[in-house]
């Protein structure tokens, strides 16, 4: 499972979370982690589905942010909610074009 996890971040270049369960979750907080302490660039993190995910940002903000001072309210901001698919594409393919392509892959993913 730590060597998916490597790979899936490793070659990314922004990620889309759709409504999920805990394995959603592990991963969205150990990227969200890995871009605020800048262990990795600062891609994209759109998480799709309003519904879903709003009640979450509330918390992180209220209970993270606001009450206990845990992240910085900037932090929030590393995040894109939205409904629509199609934007998270978007976001991700506008990114691509204004930084430029990924690093080139120095060798090859085995599985």
């Amino acid at each position: 499972f730590f060597s998916r996890k490597v790979c899936f971040v490793k070659y990314s270049i922004g990620f889309i979370f759709m409504p999920g369960g805990f394995g959603t979750l592990d991963e969205f907080f150990e990227i969200l982690t890995l871009i605020q302490t800048q262990r990795i660039p600062h891609y994209p993190m759109i998480m799709v589905g309003r519904k879903f995910w709003s009640g979450l940002l509330k918390w992180m903000a209220a209970n993270l942010g606001q009450k206990n001072n845990f992240i910085s309210p900037v932090d929030l901001e590393l995040l894109t909610l939205t409904d629509d698919p199609e934007e998270a594409i978007k976001i991700i393919l506008d990114f691509q074009r204004n930084v430029g392509a990924p690093p080139p892959i120095e060798s090859p993913v085995v599985a």
